[in-house]
């Protein structure tokens, strides 16, 4: 029997509904009257980290190569006879998926046929056809995907960041791998984390936009089966507080040099939570957004251009505050940045500039509501952090400026600071 429960929030004057679908999977439900368009998003929380597990009832943990759960989700689309997105043709629907760091989600959106997608979404995440042959088809095909991601100035000043600032922690390693490590993955590796991690109560199902739980409901009974829940422990080494490396350089062909500077966060506890993560993002905004002192005079210096950017980078053991961008002089950039963060130690942020920005993160958080992807998203990604997708307006209502220095002076330390560049070849 599928319990539901509506969840509303006075303020939007809006409301979702929250199932526990009697397959043991959790279901959101986002209806948006008067809209022409809908948005479904099937995840696992279970994302490129994850390569040393035990489920429940297992002795031992199970140790994978890494970029396993990326190439999974590249298998899943297969079948024995139509793969998904040649269903999907015959629907009209857009698909796609993604694997980040904590989880993989595979999604669809349409203007019509949506109970018809739908049942191919649940239909084949939910059928793993895997043999040796196409495993090893697919090798080929991701092998040569890594090598292009490897020449990608952007993405490779990321990872040669998180290899300077991580000894341990497996988010140093590349989503998708590296090409020895997936000529390590079998079938059998294969539909072993499938059974471990796609199971429904490690699960999510989101639809927004012109949907109504009655007809998501009609096809989740039909198609979903329930499975036996099996609490998933996963193991990670002890991640020391400081850096591997200050300055990593790699040259690719790039018409100016690319930087990335991360500010590594000794963490106490595996996961941050909202209020953390909110402060973060609001603090970021404080130092370097687009309306600083500090980015307005790097700017009319030359010293960077609107390419700049800022992150509040974090998953279960790793947290990093980032700044990116392109610059002649990323020396000096680095320079100014970490001089406004002592300065801000010193003096406090600024109470109007604190409220400012803080009106600003309410304003874009209102605005994601009118947006079914975001709001399916943002639902999946609420539920895998133990949050609620009306939490985030609670949690900025209380926030404080003392609060914001407090985050400052435990979060930003420079000496736990790295810096990776990608120069011209």
């Amino acid at each position: 029997m599928n319990n539901i429960k509506e969840i509303k929030n006075e303020l939007l004057q809006d409301s979702y509904y929250e199932i526990d679908h009697a397959s043991g999977l959790k279901i959101f439900v986002y209806p948006k009257e008067n809209y022409s368009t809908s948005y479904a998003v099937f995840g696992t929380k279970y994302g490129s980290i994850d390569t040393c597990f035990k489920a429940e009832g297992e002795k031992e943990f199970t140790e994978v190569p890494e970029g396993i759960a990326h190439f999974l989700e590249h298998k899943l689309f297969e079948s024995e006879e139509l793969d998904a997105f040649e269903r999907y043709g015959k629907t009209g629907a857009s698909a796609n998926a993604y694997t980040s760091f904590d989880k993989t989600c595979y999604l669809f959106s349409c203007s019509k046929n949506f109970d018809k997608s739908l049942e191919i979404l649940l239909d084949f995440v939910t059928q793993p056809y895997f043999t040796p042959e196409t495993v090893k088809k697919e090798q080929g095909i991701i092998g040569q995907e890594i090598k292009m991601c490897n020449d990608d100035p952007g993405w490779e000043s990321l990872f040669a960041l998180l290899r300077a600032m991580y000894h341990r922690h497996p988010v140093k390693i590349d989503i998708a791998g590296t090409v020895d490590s997936i000529s390590r993955i079998t079938a059998d590796l294969l539909y072993g984390c499938y059974e471990t991690f796609y199971n429904p109560a490690n699960m999510a199902l989101a639809v927004a936009g012109n949907v109504s739980v009655e007809g998501v409901l009609e096809v989740a009974d039909r198609i979903l089966k329930p499975k036996k829940c099996r609490k998933i422990e996963r193991k990670f080494e002890a991640e020391p507080a400081s850096v591997v490396e200050d300055t990593v350089i790699r040259r690719l062909p790039v018409a100016m040099p690319i930087f990335t500077i991360g500010f590594k966060e000794d963490i106490k506890t595996p996961e941050r939570t909202l209020k953390e993560v909110t402060e973060s993002n609001i603090l970021l905004d404080i130092i370097a957004g687009r309306t600083s002192p500090l980015y307005e005079s790097l700017i009319d210096e030359g010293l960077i251009n609107t390419a700049f950017d800022t992150e509040y980078f974090e998953g279960y053991g790793y947290s990093a505050h980032i700044f990116s961008g392109e610059s002649e002089n990323y020396e000096k950039v680095r320079e100014r940045i970490n001089k406004e963060i002592e300065k801000l130690k010193k003096t406090g942020v600024d109470e109007k500039d604190f409220e400012r920005i803080k009106r600003k993160h309410y304003g874009s958080f209102i605005m994601n509501f009118n947006d079914v992807d975001s709001i399916a998203n943002s639902l999946v990604g609420a539920y895998f952090n133990g949050e609620g997708l009306f939490d985030q307006l609670e949690v900025l209502e209380s926030i404080t400026a003392e609060n914001i220095n407090s985050r400052l002076r435990n979060a930003f330390a420079v000496e736990n600071s790295s810096m990776s560049v990608i120069k011209r070849d």
